[in-house]
């Protein structure tokens, strides 16, 4: 019997074989578009980074990677319609640091998922440094000044919403250096940033990513930052242990995550491919200018990093009373 070139390659597609490197991907996954699933507005440094993401996934696996945003309390709608899909690997979420404490403050018990038994970890994309900064509407150029002010006058903060690292920062700081600054929650980091910049709050406890470019303009002065060693990212910005507050230590990181029950293989092809794409130098530099450090390794780690922050943090959500407003 003899074969075409034509026949042969129709065999060949007929048994899934062209172009299939050993192990590359998972059962021929992806066949359809992928979807991200980004917790809070457009706009925010999870939003850009999951568009990052979703670009270069997009060209390594052939098929488009989408990004959706599903806002709302304090991130768990989005994570609610995650845990509630099919676990097939079409349906991932971007989740922030929050993901593991955002049920602990809400009034209404939150979504109705476990943190830990409602999902598959697949990698843990960054870590980012959180900063205490001031606009010029606060009066002061450091952490004293800023201490001495709160104790003269009434001064609020910005976060991106209740419960989020940036709240459980901003209370520790006013129990640690004895002031009483006031939070008040966004929906987001966008728009908590544009209000400090635009002089309309004084205070912000937040990641470096969007308020490095208005340092040079002056709309915004980094006092410190809130981790045991200064950042690279920032590394002209003292540490608050430097300062004398060692106690406060607290920074936040991004995983991706799937439904639980996603098959094994998909898991390791999207980590893999993941890993690969956290050591580009280009995704390198553009996390940096999120205020983010890439992180990656096996899922294990993305584990310990949600089960260490629902521990560490809900203990002091309880201790301080922190609840979404």
């Amino acid at each position: 019997m003899s074969f075409t070139r034509r026949s042969v390659l129709t065999l060949a597609l007929g048994l899934g074989v062209v172009g299939a490197a050993p192990g590359a991907f998972a059962q021929g996954y992806p066949s359809k578009p992928i979807t991200i699933v980004v917790a809070y507005p457009a706009g925010g440094d999870t939003d850009a980074m999951a568009r990052l993401y979703a670009e270069k996934l997009s060209a390594r696996l052939g098929q488009t990677v989408l990004v959706d945003n599903r806002p709302g309390a304090s991130g768990t709608i989005g994570s609610t319609y995650v845990s509630k899909a099919v676990p097939d690997g079409y349906t991932l979420l971007l989740a922030p640091s929050t993901f593991a404490v955002a049920q602990l403050v809400l009034k209404t018990g939150g979504g109705g998922y476990d943190e830990i038994n409602s999902f598959t970890p697949i990698i843990q994309t960054s870590v980012q440094p959180l900063v205490l900064a001031v606009s010029p509407s606060a009066g002061v150029k450091d952490v004293k000044g800023l201490i001495a002010a709160s104790k003269a006058k009434a001064l609020s903060y910005a976060s991106p919403g209740s419960g989020s690292p940036m709240h459980i920062f901003g209370e520790m700081f006013n129990k640690t250096a004895g002031t009483k600054l006031s939070h008040v929650p966004y929906r987001g980091v966008a728009p908590a940033v544009n209000d400090v910049i635009g002089g309309h709050l004084p205070v912000t406890f937040m990641t470096l990513g969007p308020l490095t470019p208005h340092v040079p303009s002056g709309k915004i002065a980094i006092l410190a930052v809130a981790d045991a060693q200064r950042t690279s990212l920032a590394p002209s910005v003292p540490t608050f242990a430097e300062l004398g507050y060692p106690d406060i230590d607290i920074g936040a990181w991004q995983g991706l995550y799937a439904p639980k029950g996603l098959p094994a293989d998909i898991a390791r092809t999207l980590n893999t491919q993941l890993n690969e794409i956290l050591n580009m130098p280009d995704v390198i530099s553009k996390m940096a200018t999120f205020g983010a450090l890439p992180a990656g390794g096996d899922a294990a780690r993305l584990t310990a990093s949600t089960t260490n922050d629902r521990s560490r943090f809900g203990r002091i959500i309880k201790e301080l009373g922190i609840e979404a407003n």
